[in-house]
């Protein structure tokens, strides 16, 4: 295992006539807006400053809406029988809900969900499911997150008079599902401006749609509701947060700090966080996994009536499963892992490709072990298991270190898969048990012929170098108005060099997360946390009195009960 070498380089500086363009806004800003690709003092007022009737687009401008929207009023009018299918994961399910909130809001009653169970049924739509929708009466089906590349399954559903309203936002095939309408912004025939929505993103456009051509009598602005949920799946989907996906992310966290969803509320609180100051961190470490772990360990149902349920007391018992099924989650995970690396230590040696499965282990679960297991090692990693329900046929994740793309990789290896997919750096596969015995020798062959060198560099592009004098409200606030943070518009990153280290503490219950005590060059001191960091990691002994460079972000805790502001541990050399 090669060593990792790190280093670091500030963005380029500011050229002179960008900087003059965007002269009204303080130095500092100026650099991020600028690192954004905001150039312009337009732009950049747009960006710092969403604004939900100006920065959303018409939802009418989406192919196929028209066509959608008509379907779902004439079977409102009509008094059908309608099922919102979603994909069971931190985008299917609030977007069921913003459908099923929205319907709700209408007093229509004929409307219903439905998720499939990820273990026995599988991803997207599924030919048994539908002929049980069509034999409980449904007559359109409206699916959120799925259904693209359901080619077949559409048509089964058309030909059995179910007419179905496909809203997805996945890279469409060569053949678009022959569905009564297609509501996809990445339609290659679709000009739509922002067409990174995630599928919630696409369903709120729906809702849009529908209010604005139904004869609803709602209150002007109503919808904003249903940001709750679009705006938490924008922000868990990794979608860029920039453009429309920026507004709905803004004014989706808005929504989040007072949505008066029981579930949302208890789930706060069994996560110990105040709802009121919710943050992009929280959805994405916090809520989203507790919605996945419902498909991954349970079933994804359960998710869904969290968010949807009105009743308290439901509310509570569905926040502390969803909660206790997390932390099985991630005791599974770690217990994989842990049995991983004893099997490893057991064969003496960590070949070019790790390949290991186990019968036992939770297909679900692969991809988020072989991640943590790629990052140790610096080596692509292939996990399988078996799902519950197919007899003789093993599911697969796998993880590249981009010493290979596990997608030509698989396609090299040929006939052993049954089926493979996904990008450069994270895939899916299955194979027969049949040739177990031979997948890991298969690999290796091909991963000989394909493999590229890669030096373990870890190079980070910081947003500029500061003191830890400017630590303060005064920076925070003017960091703040870039927020929220994530795909397309990163937390900013700054380098604090040669500063001093007071103290380095371990802290949490198992003694997990790192504590940095911090000295200031005015005096006193600062506070930089790393959670799920250990001191021996960064190959340097961290004393009281050594000097080191701290690569972080700045951050509001309220770790406490009281708002505080301190440092979060990016890396150190």
């Amino acid at each position: 295992m090669n060593p990792t070498v790190k280093h670091y380089a500030v963005h380029e500086p500011v050229p002179p006539h960008v900087d003059a363009e965007l002269g009204a806004y303080p130095e500092l800003l100026r650099r991020l807006l600028f690192r954004r690709g905001l150039v312009t003092a337009s732009a950049a007022e747009t960006f710092l400053n969403p604004n939900y009737d100006e920065h959303l687009n018409d939802p009418f401008l989406m192919k196929d809406m028209d066509r959608a929207t008509e379907r779902i009023l004439e079977g409102m009018r009509r008094g059908e029988k309608i099922v919102i299918y979603s994909d069971y994961d931190c985008d299917g399910i609030p977007g069921g809900v913003l459908l099923h909130t929205l319907f709700k809001k209408l007093n229509y009653e004929h409307a219903s969900n439905y998720i499939p169970h990820r273990h026995e049924e599988g991803y997207g739509l599924n030919v048994g499911a539908i002929d049980k929708l069509i034999e409980a009466g449904n007559t359109l089906m409206i699916t959120v997150d799925c259904g693209i590349t359901d080619i077949e399954q559409v048509a089964h559903a058309q030909a059995q008079g179910l007419d179905v309203i496909v809203t997805d936002h996945h890279l469409p095939g060569e053949v678009l599902p022959p569905a009564y309408a297609v509501v996809n912004p990445k339609r290659a025939d679709d000009d739509y401006p922002d067409p990174m929505l995630c599928g919630s993103g696409v369903a709120f456009k729906l809702s849009q749609a529908l209010l604005t051509r139904g004869d609803f009598k709602l209150p002007l602005g109503w919808e904003k509701w249903l940001l709750d949920m679009a705006g938490l799946s924008t922000i868990a989907d990794m979608v860029p947060l920039t453009g429309e996906n920026r507004v709905i992310a803004h004014f989706g966290l808005k929504v989040l700090r007072k949505s008066p969803r029981p579930g949302l509320q208890r789930l706060c609180r069994k996560m110990r966080t105040d709802q009121r100051y919710l943050t992009e961190d929280d959805i994405g470490f916090m809520i989203a996994p507790r919605i996945n772990a419902a498909s991954r360990m349970d079933e994804p149902m359960q998710a869904f009536r969290l968010l949807a349920t009105d009743d308290e007391g439901e509310a509570d018992v569905l926040a502390t499963h969803l909660n206790k099924i997390n932390d099985m989650r991630k005791g599974l995970v770690a217990s994989m892992a842990k049995e991983i690396k004893k099997r490893i230590a057991a064969l003496g040696e960590v070949r070019d490709l790790i390949v290991m499965g186990d019968p036992r282990w939770r297909p679900a679960l692969l991809g988020l072990a072989a991640n943590s297991l790629m990052e140790e090692y610096r080596r692509p990693v292939f996990l399988w298991g078996r799902e519950g329900h197919a007899e003789g046929v093993l599911k697969g994740s796998c993880r590249s270190d981009g010493s290979v793309d596990v997608v030509e990789l698989m396609q090299h290896a040929g006939e052993i898969f049954l089926g493979s997919g996904g990008h450069a750096l994270a895939g899916g596969f299955s194979f027969s048990q049949e040739v177990a015995h031979l997948l890991e020798e298969r690999l290796l062959l091909s991963y000989g012929a394909l493999r590229r060198p890669v030096e373990h560099r870890t190079y980070y592009h910081v947003d500029g170098e500061l003191s830890l004098d400017d630590v303060t409200w005064d920076t925070y606030r003017l960091l703040e108005k870039l927020a929220p943070f994530g795909e397309g518009n990163p937390k900013p990153l700054f380098a604090f060099p040669s500063v001093r280290l007071s103290e380095a503490r371990a802290f949490g219950k198992e003694k997990n997360h790192l504590e940095l005590v911090l000295e200031k060059p005015s005096g006193g001191t600062a506070r930089a946390m790393g959670f799920f960091m250990q001191s021996d990691q960064f190959g340097r002994e961290l004393v009281s009195g050594v000097s080191i460079d701290l690569l972080a972000t700045l951050e509001k805790s309220y770790f406490g009960g009281s708002p505080g502001l301190r440092l979060r541990i990016v890396d150190l050399f």
